[in-house]
């Protein structure tokens, strides 16, 4: 569980390049009465470990992650990018591909987020500590670095400027929680990533529905006439009124004097 009964939290972490403000936000408006805690964490180990330890609850974080210890739903993949100065001459084309740069120091910072299995261009002497560290090389014109398009644009400077690059690993963003850690609040912010509405009640955990007392739709009916009543209307003539005809069919007048 996350927080205390009287004052719950939900903690989530974030590696550099997510932008996670638009589900913050809707947090925010569902869930008013629990804060959200959002720090953002290095890229690799970093996020992991927390989550493990339990100073956080979930994570945006780069995949891969160890599926035998970690739930994740992938979110979305980046493109990749190559950073370069703006008087580059990769900036004449629209797009990259390996070969344009084989003349070129990429550098290689130890916390890139890419699975290369044969970096295009020269290797620099030294690699970067960090990406941050090598988006000033650049700037420098010391050589050109390969990232997620979400890192180009967290680094922006005006004299640099970055292009598409094909045929280059990819990096994708997922959610990630301990997979012996998956709380209520946890699936709060699963159905927000996923796009539910405010509504949906999906993987949450519901009471038994209580069945609804069934509405008597039946309505009272007049009661029906009976004996005499059912074969004639009680508005007619008696029969043997005035007018009428008595019991024997002929017609009634007025009695005979007797001689």
């Amino acid at each position: 569980m996350t927080g205390s009964d009287e004052s719950p939290s939900f903690r989530l972490v974030y590696v550099p390049g997510v932008m996670p403000d638009k589900w913050v936000r809707i947090w925010n408006e569902r869930q008013p009465d629990v804060p959200l805690a959002l720090t953002q964490v290095p890229a690799g180990e970093a996020a992991a470990g927390r989550l493990l330890d339990g100073d956080a609850d979930a994570g945006l974080v780069r995949l891969p992650v160890d599926r035998t210890v970690f739930s994740a739903i992938p979110l979305y993949t980046e493109q990749t990018v190559v950073v370069v100065p703006q008087d580059h001459l990769v900036t004449a084309v629209d797009e990259v591909s390996p070969e344009d740069l084989s003349d070129d120091i990429v550098l290689h910072p130890l916390d890139d987020v890419l699975d290369w299995e044969d970096l295009p261009g020269r290797p620099a002497l030294e690699r970067p500590a960090t990406t941050a560290d090598a988006i000033e090389l650049v700037a420098a014109g010391i050589g050109v670095l390969i990232v997620p398009l979400s890192l180009a644009r967290l680094h922006h400077r005006k004299d640099l400027t970055h292009r598409p690059l094909k045929d280059a690993p990819e990096s994708s963003v997922a959610l990630a929680w301990p997979e012996d850690a998956t709380t209520d609040l946890v699936e709060d912010f699963i159905g927000i990533v996923r796009g539910r509405t405010a509504n949906s009640t999906r993987g949450r955990r519901q009471p038994p529905a209580q069945e609804k007392p069934k509405r008597d739709d039946r309505r009272k009916q007049p009661a029906r006439p009976t004996g005499a009543n059912r074969r004639g209307s009680s508005s007619g003539t008696p029969k043997g009124g005035k007018g009428g005809k008595n019991s024997r069919g002929g017609k009634q007048g007025k009695p005979r004097r007797r001689s």
